[in-house]
């Protein structure tokens, strides 16, 4: 039972270090969809502070419950179930406000998105980092806008040139693609107001593409947070096991009177 036990808090180990990793590559990423939440969003920034706080407590735990498994302390191993079972359920209460809040939390991104593409400006170097993460998003799902291109006909400095310009990182042809941001001049000059019927530019909007981007990972995720689950159920089962254990040798070295 004990090799068992140690076997799982190695696992424990592995897991706190990739739960922390992840959480800290959502703050240090600057290229992927993430960085734009987490730039516009402090509720994402909070939770990658969550998730480097409960992988540093996952580790800690871990050591902690070897330590109380090797020289049979039980107030470790108590302590070490203790915070795998708040551990669990604030994992499954965070799994719970994701699904009811689901669309809250759809519109609230909506307006983010929306937002930064009414005031994207290449020349805002404040803003640069997120505009350039923006930009990778819309060149790597092949999208334009949130619900689609006509949103980039909001924008302040298109609507300065009458349209006549469109977003570089939306566009369907591979040499605009090259530069990757800012604003690329349509090839055939109009007379008057272009729309964005006249921008060579990606009809999707990128909110089919990230839905179709989580649809196509959804089992993938799933599967990891079931076995996160199991691990943490089995840790607690065996450590609970492993402490009843210790409790009958305590009494089992009383000598008989």
């Amino acid at each position: 039972l004990r090799k068992t036990v140690y076997v799982l808090f190695l696992l424990f180990q592995i897991l706190g270090a990739v739960i922390l990793g992840f959480g800290i590559w959502i703050l240090a990423d600057k290229t992927s969809f993430i960085a734009v939440l987490q730039m516009s969003s402090p509720s994402l920034k909070t939770g990658a502070y969550i998730l480097i706080g409960a992988g540093a407590l996952t580790m800690l735990m871990g050591f902690l419950g070897c330590l109380g498994a090797v020289n049979e302390i039980r107030c470790l191993l108590g302590l070490y179930f203790t915070c795998l079972m708040i551990i669990l359920l604030a994992q499954i209460a965070a799994a719970l406000v994701i699904y009811f809040q689901k669309e809250t939390l759809k519109v609230e991104l909506s307006d983010i998105v929306v937002e930064l593409i009414e005031n994207y400006d290449p020349s805002d170097e404040d803003k640069r980092n997120l505009q350039d993460a923006w930009d990778y998003v819309q060149t790597q799902i092949a999208c334009c806008g949130w619900t689609g291109p006509k949103e980039w006909e909001n924008n302040e400095i298109l609507r300065n040139k009458s349209n006549t310009e469109y977003p570089c990182s939306c566009s369907n042809r591979s040499k605009d693609l090259v530069e990757g941001r800012g604003f690329c001049n349509l090839e055939d000059p109009l007379n008057g107001t272009a729309t964005y019927v006249d921008w060579p530019v990606h009809e999707q909007g990128c909110m089919d593409g990230v839905e179709q981007w989580l649809k196509d990972n959804l089992g993938i995720i799933l599967g990891v947070c079931t076995g996160v689950a199991v691990i943490e159920l089995l840790g607690m089962i065996l450590s609970i096991s492993l402490c009843k254990n210790i409790h009958s040798e305590d009494y089992t070295k009383v000598p008989k009177s």
